[in-house]
């Protein structure tokens, strides 16, 4: 499996067992950083403690808090919003830089539509695993 399909299959599954997907706020809102191609993209998380590390570790992010939006609510609304503002989804950053997959809003919503939670394989050791 190539480390993209990890990170995917890794965050498809971990949002599918928390019931939930995670960000991060400040007093200004969720981040929305802008990429090299001029597109903003806003962070998600499939575990509280993937995102609470990137507060503790990446110095633009601390003092940011971890918040949660159910997954239900997240594929039906906010999904739909970040596509209408063509926004990307940055899926599982990792790492001092904060740095991950960005990909747009229809394909991580396919995701969830192809693969039910109970259908996704367990990945022993994929790279930001917690």
């Amino acid at each position: 499996m190539s480390l993209s399909g990890a990170h995917r299959a890794a965050f498809r599954r971990e949002a599918g067992q928390e019931g939930r997907v995670f960000s991060i706020r400040d007093g200004a809102g969720l981040p929305a950083p802008v990429g090299e191609d001029g597109r903003r993209t806003v962070p998600f998380w499939s575990k509280p403690t993937r995102a609470g590390r990137v507060v503790d570790q990446v110095a633009a992010y601390r003092g940011f808090e971890v918040v949660s939006v159910d997954v239900d609510e997240w594929l039906g609304t906010w999904l739909g919003r970040l596509e209408a503002d063509r926004m990307l989804v940055g899926v599982n950053w990792s790492g001092i830089r904060a740095t991950g997959f960005d990909l747009p809003a229809a394909q991580v919503r396919q995701w969830f539509a192809d693969e039910p939670a109970a259908d996704m394989p367990a990945e022993e050791g994929t790279p930001g695993s917690s």
